[in-house]
């Protein structure tokens, strides 16, 4: 099968993985009070942070327009797919659904599946290996769609964060009771049911989180031979070493890897956040 996967910037891939022409980026545009940052490989992570925390404002975001989707889906390959961060979270995916309509009408139909990750980070990274090894299996276009789908629905993300202001901030906590108890060093440890950010534990400082983390997503991962294991973190490559070392520790994982936030998820994670896929 012949096939490109498309994804907005939260979609956190490898250096290695960057480099791969499967893959194609569309990016969401960041903005610091006066400072607008576009989040593709132009993106200075350390200049970045710097910026947010000199900054009285809070960093925000806008999701990419239909036209820069729409202008993607207009490549040689006949089976796209398309990996957006949680619907709740963004507009990213009622774009990337808008921007398909948009194609057809101009260009006919076309093998375009939009997938709402319910998810982000390395939660959209692992749908998107996901997606590759079912097309390299030679499975028909709505076979990989609907075993996608399938692979989504049994995934967790987990995260910890050093805070959670920006979340609050620009509304991606509704429906949340408030959790801010920063006096006391205490860290929530957070997860998604159905995209939606809900707080599953807390502890006090960022260790004992980062280890109550683990134990939950072990706890509730079931059988993890066949699974893989993906970490993301906001400039803190010792935390996800440490994540990746406990979890290892007590559970097997057909593979693990960690890449590194990208503009947008460094938004929201914020220097030190660390997020847990399996």
């Amino acid at each position: 099968m012949r096939y490109k996967i498309i994804g907005d910037s939260c979609l956190d891939l490898t250096k290695e993985m960057r480099k791969d022409p499967v893959y194609t980026l569309i990016p969401f545009t960041l903005m610091v009070g006066d400072h607008q940052f576009v989040d593709d490989d132009s993106f200075n992570q350390k200049e970045f942070l710097k910026i947010v925390k000199e900054s009285t404002e809070c960093a925000k975001s806008a999701c990419p327009s239909p036209e820069m989707f729409k202008e993607a889906y207009n490549c040689e390959e006949p089976n796209v797919f398309v990996i957006t961060i949680s619907a709740p979270l963004s507009g990213s995916y009622n774009s990337a659904v808008l921007a398909k309509t948009l194609y057809e009408e101009e260009h006919g139909k076309k093998n375009i599946a939009i997938i709402n990750s319910e998810s982000a980070s390395c939660g959209q990274v692992n749908i998107a290996l996901k997606i590759r090894e079912l097309c390299e299996a030679g499975l028909s276009f709505e076979e990989v769609v609907q075993k996608t789908l399938e692979y989504r629905d049994e995934m967790k993300t987990y995260f910890v964060l050093e805070s959670l202001d920006t979340l609050r901030k620009n509304g991606r906590l509704t429906g949340l009771q408030a959790f801010f108890a920063t006096t006391l060093n205490i860290k929530p440890v957070m997860s998604a049911e159905k995209g939606n950010i809900i707080k599953l534990d807390q502890a006090r400082g960022i260790q004992k989180a980062l280890q109550r983390m683990t134990e939950a997503a072990v706890k509730n991962a079931g059988d993890t031979k066949n699974k893989r294991l993906m970490i993301a973190h906001c400039n803190a490559p010792e935390r996800a070493e440490y994540v990746k070392q406990k979890m290892c520790e007590m559970a097997q994982f057909k593979d693990v890897i960690i890449t590194e936030t990208a503009g947008l998820a460094t938004v929201y994670a914020n220097d030190g956040g660390i997020i847990l896929t399996l």
